[in-house]
């Protein structure tokens, strides 16, 4: 799914910074579509910014988006500081005047004081006031866990077409279409340090966190940290995880006898990724111990193991095809 770094308004800082941004977690699009819908609630008109063209290369992929109140407090990013300010300063005169624009910076555009380092060029389309129901409608499907495209005109007006499959975003005529997926989700069922390491790399990638453990001091930190956490008592059934094709499962046990039916259950589920902990020769005796409960063959090649929580490794649900990696560095 598009990813992007949030900038967000911070009290207490000096008159220089503006007072206005700081880097934070990471912000996904329901992040952003999230702060739209927030500031029309609180009655603030609002633009959303998505990038529609790129040339050369950049952080940030097409349909990426950004939200700006006519306060100008933000959430979103589209070069990590050096458009920004440009940005929200365009995004409150298309505000003000009701009109949508397009907009190019760097490469190619007749703002010849705002350029990007990595020399690429990018066109911003601006639309002021975006529909609130439209919004609304965007935001439910997310959380819904379902992965929608939102159809955006030139001049203006937006549609959310939810559950369709992924395509790829740019120009139907006057329409650009953009795909968006639900945010990465990541469950991480054990104990251990190890388990709470590969939560943090979590939590600041913008995952939506559980973790399911039998250490209860686990479970508390998990807690302190902001995630979903529950605490195992026996070997036995998982509780609901809400498996979907947008998450992935990491097993991070040590004690392995908590694997076999925890692991059985987890491959009869639609994870984009499943992960466990552990050398190859444990590995090794986990597939024995799972081919005498009977799943089949192409059930245990799902299991990525050994893996590694490091975040080096990319994981994308839409395009992984039998990578040994991690399931948080890249979710696009």
């Amino acid at each position: 799914m598009l990813q992007c770094a949030p900038v967000i308004p911070v009290d207490g800082q000096p008159d220089d910074l503006d007072g206005r941004f700081a880097a934070a977690d990471a912000a996904t699009p329901l992040n952003v579509l999230r702060f739209v819908r927030g500031a029309g609630q609180r009655g603030q008109r609002v633009a959303l910014v998505t990038i529609t063209g790129l040339t050369g290369s950049s952080s940030r992929s097409l349909g990426t988006l950004m939200g700006v109140a006519e306060d100008g407090c933000f959430a979103g990013s589209f070069s990590d500081g050096c458009i920004e300010g440009a940005v929200v300063a365009e995004a409150q005169q298309a505000i003000r005047e009701g009109r949508t624009r397009q907009v190019r910076y760097g490469e190619g555009s007749p703002y010849i004081d705002i350029r990007l380092p990595c020399g690429c060029g990018v066109d911003l389309l601006f639309q002021p006031n975006p529909d609130p129901g439209e919004i609304r409608e965007a935001v439910a499907c997310l959380e819904r866990r379902e992965p929608l495209v939102r159809a955006q005109g030139r001049a203006g007006g937006l549609c959310i077409l939810p559950g369709l499959a992924r395509q790829v975003p740019g120009w139907q005529g006057e329409t650009f279409l953009s795909w968006y997926a639900p945010p990465l989700g990541l469950v991480v069922v054990g104990h251990g340090t190890e388990s709470l390491a590969l939560l943090r790399l979590g939590l600041t990638h913008g995952a939506e966190m559980r973790l399911f453990s039998p250490d209860e001091r686990i479970v508390a930190a998990a807690e302190i940290l902001g995630a979903n956490a529950k605490t195992l008592t026996v070997p036995g059934l998982l509780p609901n995880l809400g498996a979907d094709p947008w998450s992935a499962l990491v097993f991070m046990f040590h004690d392995h006898a908590w694997e076999p039916v925890f692991l059985e259950q987890a491959l009869s589920q639609p994870w984009f990724f499943i992960g466990a902990m552990g050398s190859r020769r444990t590995h090794a005796n986990r597939l024995a111990a799972l081919r005498e409960r009977g799943p089949p063959e192409e059930a245990l090649a799902r299991i990525t193991a050994p893996h590694t929580h490091s975040g080096s490794g990319v994981c994308d649900p839409a395009s992984r095809r039998g990578r040994s990696t991690s399931p948080v560095s890249r979710h696009q």
